[in-house]
């Protein structure tokens, strides 16, 4: 992959996906790109369907480009966009898996773009998974299919849910409660922790990563009377991280991990399911959470929540997490291009 930079201006442009058509992406999109100058919003393209962006925004004004290079020239004045041909028209809060190949073709275009060089991030708007699976998208979501297009197996990218005030990895995503102990073997937890140091160094500008790592029992088993976990699954995996030369703590107890003299300890959180992970950070900052692929040769985010299709085509959908989104991303590419 060659490094996505446009020499002396910074990095090149963002690609951003237009997820599902007829979902809030779009409308988010559009309404960002108007705020652009009062939020000092970096370029981008969008690669997708003008109709998706048109059904909410009539008058938006939008140049159909060839080029992923021409959107830093076009984007002061007119939104760049990548074109991608839908089957049906776009009804805005109306699921149609008519267009589930025109979101997939979306995806494979920006991360064609970002694996060649043309766009220093790929940012993803939310996908329905449903719809998609109805014209044969087989990975288990969004995260997965990414790290099959970069060539890589669906365990290799890592998830990361991150805030101005705290990153967390969730070792076990979708999985029941009383299966966890069945998925978190100490191999998760360590490629967790590895790739995390990787990233954080390479894309988040940390030189040296203090990775915490919370227990699965309350109060850390208390020494196997509430839970074997910690010493069977957990430590295998501390002992490896720090013969890599990490800086990881043992398994401390969840609930004293995340109050705010305990997050200046540390720089991400592995943590050993969906929502132990989750609650802390959906609780510090609702709106504003970040969606972030570690363990891919590019850059990607997402806005931390879904299609919310009862919303889309009523400006009632907020924009925070699509601009976290777009910010960390910049941000990524900018620290990984001074390396």
């Amino acid at each position: 992959m060659s490094r996505a930079t446009t020499d002396k201006r910074g990095p090149a442009p963002l690609a951003i996906t237009m997820g599902e058509p007829a979902g809030v992406g779009p409308e988010l999109i559009a309404r960002l790109w108007r705020e652009r100058e009062a939020i000092g919003l970096p370029p981008f393209v969008y690669v997708g369907a003008p109709e998706a962006l048109h059904a909410v925004d009539a008058d938006l004004p939008i140049t159909r480009i060839e080029r992923a290079s021409d959107a830093d020239s076009i984007f002061a004045k007119s939104l760049p966009v990548l074109p991608v041909s839908i089957a049906e028209a776009v009804v805005p809060g109306t699921l149609n898996p008519a267009n589930g190949a025109a979101v997939v073709e979306a995806i494979d275009t920006a991360v064609s773009l970002a694996l060649d060089g043309d766009v220093s991030a790929v940012v993803t708007a939310p996908i329905h998974k449903a719809a998609l699976y109805q014209v044969g998208f087989s990975a288990p979501g969004h995260t997965e299919y990414l790290a099959r297009r970069c060539g890589l197996d669906d365990k290799a990218s890592v998830m990361m849910l991150a805030t101005d005030e705290l990153r967390v990895i969730p070792v076990t995503i979708h999985v029941a409660l009383k299966d966890v102990p069945k998925h978190l073997t100490a191999g998760a937890i360590t490629h967790a922790g590895m790739v995390a140091a990787h990233d954080l160094r390479g894309r988040f500008g940390i030189t040296k990563p203090r990775i915490a790592i919370a227990a699965l029992n309350p109060h850390a088993g208390e020494g196997g009377a509430m839970g074997m976990e910690e010493g069977t699954h957990i430590m295998p995996a501390v002992w490896a991280l720090r013969d890599e030369g990490l800086d990881v703590t043992d398994p401390q107890p969840a609930d004293t991990l995340f109050h705010a003299d305990a997050r200046k300890k540390y720089d991400v959180v592995l943590c050993m399911y969906h929502d132990q992970a989750l609650i802390p950070i959906k609780t510090l900052d609702f709106w504003g959470g970040v969606n972030v692929t570690l363990g891919l040769p590019i850059i990607r985010t997402s806005p931390d929540h879904g299609t919310a299709l009862p919303l889309a085509g009523k400006g009632e959908a907020r924009t925070d997490s699509m601009l976290a989104a777009i910010r960390t991303a910049w941000q990524m590419a900018k620290n990984e291009t001074s390396v």
